[in-house]
């Protein structure tokens, strides 16, 4: 048995729920840690920004997957879905502790929103995700048939917006928020390329069946 066996061996005897559950309570620990003073002298400014980054990881997370298991043959595909929906949910409690405990005045949610060009960035990126977790079940999949996956390619848009939103949020060139974009352009670039290959193989097999029936 191969390393990669034994990996993959592991990762089927992962409960889903378990990944659901401690997906769960981590954004409930970095509360606790910004209740108890252990995030510094802005715990909500930190706050926001831990939930912001645990979110565009998770979604880097899920946009890693295929290509893993492509070049590894480290299977995680049975965990995408449940990755897919913590991603929502991490960024969805980023999105509350901006709106409950920075802005508070809600009155000036919208104007926030116009008049600051990563919160319009950052607020397209979750738009574009919303129809993605409301869709992340049997029976969407069902319901929308072949129009499921075109609808949800709408994740890569998301990823790249939600990179520009890190990158402008910090409002000087910063390292760490240009690698994670570097990362999702090179995810994004291989993804054409597979495609690219496969449509030039669809196209060659036509062609030698062509030839074969005339």
């Amino acid at each position: 048995m191969t390393v990669v066996d034994r990996i993959n061996g592991g990762l089927r005897k992962i409960p889903v729920w378990t990944v659901y559950t401690i997906g769960a309570l981590w954004p409930a620990w970095l509360f606790y840690l910004a209740a108890t003073g252990a995030m510094g002298v802005e715990p909500i400014e930190a706050l926001e920004h831990a939930l912001g980054e645990l979110g565009l990881q998770a979604l880097i997370l899920g946009l890693l997957i295929t290509p893993l298991r492509a070049v590894t043959g480290i299977n995680l595909i049975r965990l995408r879905r449940a990755i897919g929906v913590l991603t929502f949910y991490f960024i969805s409690t980023h999105l509350l502790v901006w709106l409950v405990l920075d802005v508070q005045i809600l009155s000036e949610v919208w104007k926030d929103i116009l008049k600051r060009p990563y919160i319009t960035v950052g607020m397209a990126a979750f738009l574009l995700m919303t129809p993605l977790a409301i869709t992340s079940n049997n029976w969407s999949l069902r319901k929308f048939g072949p129009s499921w996956r075109k609808l949800h390619r709408l994740v890569y848009p998301t990823a790249i917006l939600g990179c520009v939103h890190y990158i402008m949020v910090g409002k000087t060139w910063e390292l760490e928020p240009l690698v994670y974009l570097a990362v999702v352009l090179t995810l994004l670039g291989w993804r054409v390329l597979q495609a690219r290959k496969k449509s030039k193989a669809r196209l060659q097999s036509s062609a030698r069946a062509s030839r074969v029936t005339s």
